[in-house]
């Protein structure tokens, strides 16, 4: 009789599968695979079941026949999002996983297993289905490249003021825009450069937003390089907007400021935008409200929108906070909002820090606020604070 023997697990085949479930897992922990997964779903659920008419599925009829008709509803929905040739690769599939061919051998009716033909057909569309996906994540990749060189890399540099911000995209791309920049022109001497600061939000999302969010940093830039007044900026800016805005359906909100950094004097101009916070050092907040609408809307008269402006001295220990809506109105998987009051909370608990001390707190605070939730908009932030 032989005695069985116990060998030791190889070391090379375990380190090899272990390495590749972290290059699958990402190192992420089974609960927040987990989460991440119901997410996806929650998220893919959304965007099939907009097609779907409900009121039809839910007329009358029993719950089972209710829960027929939403399931059968949702696959075509699912069906539609396909290129015709994929649809029928699909239906084929599914009818094959189904439906078990017969056919007869003398006096014997043999079934043909087809759940291995489902199987590939499927695992096939998936493969080109990963590939389209793949091939349009690269050019949208290029496209947030070209993006990236549309706005700073670091703040520029200014005695007394220290700037930070940050921006993360519902998509690879993105409609904010953040800038902070010295005004140089000719004839005027560096020394006497003006800080300009903008922060806008394109409406829409993803390459559409992109789009008219690079025209907006061009017309900035361009207008920002001649004599012109911050008024003579803004109104330039809702001209050129105007002209690109498909007839008001692709507005832009914005926050500008101009800021003399020899006396910190700041003259602003918000155009529909979400109200900048301006903590004062004793702990006061004030909203920056003052300027007119969006840029880009229609006008029903010949008359230019006469925008409003309004000047703030800036002083030493002050907080100025810049963002757009995607910040406030993110949600977790609740619904709920994270809301400005929860940001200015945010704010107050590490006020006395550096700007981007600031921003990291307040972006990790909405982090753990929306936990799992996919982001459903553009977040941006500027930070500005006064030494």
């Amino acid at each position: 009789m032989s005695s069985a023997t116990n060998l030791p697990p190889n070391p090379k085949k375990a380190g090899s599968i272990s390495a590749f479930w972290q290059r699958t897992t990402e190192g992420l922990q089974v609960q927040e695979l987990w989460g991440q997964f119901k997410s996806e779903a929650r998220e893919g659920y959304a965007l099939y079941s907009k097609d779907v008419d409900w009121d039809t599925v839910n007329r009358d009829g029993s719950k089972f026949k209710r829960w027929l008709r939403s399931a059968w509803a949702l696959f075509q929905a699912m069906l539609m999002k396909l290129s015709p040739a994929r649809r029928v690769l699909l239906l084929v599939a599914v009818f094959f996983i189904f439906v078990q061919p017969e056919y007869h051998q003398g006096h014997e009716t043999v079934t043909v297993d087809t759940h291995g033909l489902s199987a590939i057909i499927l695992f096939v569309l998936l493969a080109l289905e990963l590939a389209d996906r793949v091939t349009m994540k690269r050019d949208l990749e290029i496209a947030r490249e070209i993006q990236q060189w549309l706005v700073p890399n670091a703040p520029p540099q200014v005695e007394g003021v220290d700037i930070a911000f940050a921006t993360r995209p519902q998509n690879t791309v993105a409609g904010d825009y953040y800038d902070a920049f010295l005004r140089t022109m000719p004839g005027v001497p560096a020394e006497n450069a003006s800080l300009l600061v903008a922060v806008a939000d394109v409406a829409g999302k993803s390459v559409p937003a992109a789009l008219l969010m690079a025209t907006f940093q061009s017309g900035l830039k361009a207008l920002a390089s001649t004599p012109a007044t911050l008024g003579e900026v803004v109104t330039g800016l809702d001209r050129y907007a105007r002209a690109h805005s498909l007839g008001g359906q692709r507005f832009t909100t914005a926050f500008l400021a101009e800021i003399d950094p020899r006396t910190r004097e700041m003259r602003y101009t918000n155009c529909g935008h979400n109200d900048p916070i301006l903590r004062r050092a004793t702990g006061e907040i004030f909203r920056l409200a003052v300027g007119g609408p969006p840029l880009g809307l229609p006008l029903f008269s010949d008359d230019e929108i006469a925008y409003g402006s309004e000047k703030v001295q800036l002083m030493p220990g002050d907080l100025l906070f810049i963002f757009t809506d995607g910040l406030v109105e993110a949600v977790n998987e609740k619904g709920d909002e994270f809301k400005e009051s929860r940001l200015i909370s945010s704010i107050g608990a590490v006020a006395s820090g550096s700007a981007a001390e600031i921003l990291s707190s307040t972006m990790r605070d909405v982090n753990e606020f929306v936990g799992y939730a996919r982001q459903h908009d553009d977040i941006t932030a500027l930070v500005l604070r006064v030494s």
